[in-house]
């Protein structure tokens, strides 16, 4: 065979940057094996609301969730204090834990008027005192909603921070979290992406923070669920569910209503937390919600 100085050349080049890339190579498998195993741990563990969930008694609605192996509940926070004994008896014996605690609190933190600010974080220790004593995942809380008077973005980005820290510690302290909930335009211009949530948590430094994501507010505000998941990371630690039109139950929007994207990143952050329904239902409960469990465990699957 005859060969030129090039082509010699070239041959030992590829053969030297071959062999010296084997470990590049090994690297990038064991990397891809690696992320394969934290997807294959990563189980789905789904959560409803107590108002959404059909029965006309807690108990009835426990059941009912209970016979579709929904392991979590998420609970309003408002007078939370005074159900802590009866949610705790529920619960006795039941394979179901308290996923989220959702708001009820008073006021909002960054409000104009400091008496309101204070009005909101008491208000905001009350219910994580509850939910620490009921074992929940966290407080889930917004910073104001677009109808509230509030400070300047700026002013008000610092004054949440450090709000954020005093709660985070004081909730860490009580076994739980608090929860900042990224909105849609409609309804909050201050934290509208997942991944601005997760930076305010990141500046707080504080364990007791963290963000949540909803697949409503993200359907309108999110170019990729994958990458908002991936985005938020370790900081991410509650999801609410929807169907994507109408915020009703998950399937009833038809093809609308895909989340693999999402539930891919959920599986490539290793999450361990909850995915909770927050939504309506046009149909009975008793006939949509289980359709929409199995809805996401097919599409989980997927994933």
């Amino acid at each position: 065979m005859t060969i030129n100085r090039r082509n010699f050349l070239g041959t030992a080049v590829s053969g030297a940057a071959l062999a010296a890339s084997g470990g590049l190579f090994s690297s990038f498998r064991n990397g891809t094996e690696s992320q394969a195993s934290k997807k294959n741990s990563t189980k789905l563990k789904i959560s409803c609301q107590e108002g959404v969930a059909p029965g006309k008694s807690l108990t009835e609605k426990l059941d009912f969730m209970e016979s579709l192996d929904i392991v979590g509940l998420e609970i309003w926070g408002g007078g939370l204090e005074k159900r802590v004994s009866e949610i705790q008896q529920a619960l006795q014996n039941r394979n179901m834990k308290v996923s989220a605690i959702c708001a009820g609190f008073d006021g909002w933190l960054i409000a104009d008027d400091s008496a309101i600010q204070k009005k909101c974080m008491d208000s905001l220790k009350v219910i994580i005192g509850a939910a620490g004593e009921l074992g929940s995942t966290g407080v889930i809380f917004v910073p104001a909603f677009n109808n509230q008077k509030s400070l300047p973005d700026k002013e008000a980005r610092e004054l949440l921070i450090g709000q954020m820290k005093e709660l985070g510690d004081y909730a860490l302290q009580r076994n739980t979290r608090i929860l900042l909930e990224p909105l849609n335009r409609e309804e909050c211009y201050f934290c509208r992406q997942v991944a601005d949530g997760a930076s305010i948590v990141r500046d707080v430094k504080s364990a007791g923070a963290a963000v949540m994501g909803d697949f409503w507010h993200m359907t309108w505000e999110e170019t990729n669920d994958r990458a908002a998941f991936l985005a938020a990371g370790d900081y991410l630690r509650h999801v609410h569910i929807a169907s994507r039109k109408r915020r009703k139950m998950p399937g009833e929007d038809g093809e609308a209503d895909n989340y693999i994207n999402g539930f891919r990143g959920l599986k490539e952050i290793n999450y361990q937390d909850y995915v909770s329904f927050e939504c309506g239902s046009v149909g009975d409960a008793k006939d949509t919600l289980p359709a929409a469990v199995k809805l996401m465990r097919e599409q989980w699957k997927k994933a």
